[in-house]
């Protein structure tokens, strides 16, 4: 399946199926929160809270791609993401608009 952050396809006439979505929630284990809390004190990156996030965002982006192949789609376009962090956690939603080539 191709995702693609623009509109369009360029090359390729589509047919709009409709929005497609994924969502994800996820935590670390609070000793690990602990440090990265000491880690904002002294600076530096907080690398739990960006593997934290990159794993929210795979799995709401596979989350997507499930409800696409659903509806038979070829690809996704105009692919956002929302981001929010909520007390440790970090939640991510994936949408788009999902296609298929004519």
């Amino acid at each position: 399946m191709q995702l693609y952050t623009t509109d369009f396809i360029t090359g390729k006439n589509i047919e709009t199926i409709g929005l497609v979505t994924g969502g994800a929630v996820q935590t670390k284990h609070l000793g690990r929160d602990f440090l990265a809390g000491v880690r904002k004190i002294v600076g530096g990156e907080v690398t739990i809270y960006s593997q934290m996030q990159d794993e929210a965002q795979a799995q709401a982006t596979l989350g997507m791609l499930e409800d696409a192949k659903n509806m038979n789609a070829d690809a996704i376009i105009c692919v956002r993401y929302g981001i929010a962090s909520i007390e440790g956690s970090s939640k991510v939603l994936a949408f788009g608009t999902a296609v298929k080539f004519v």
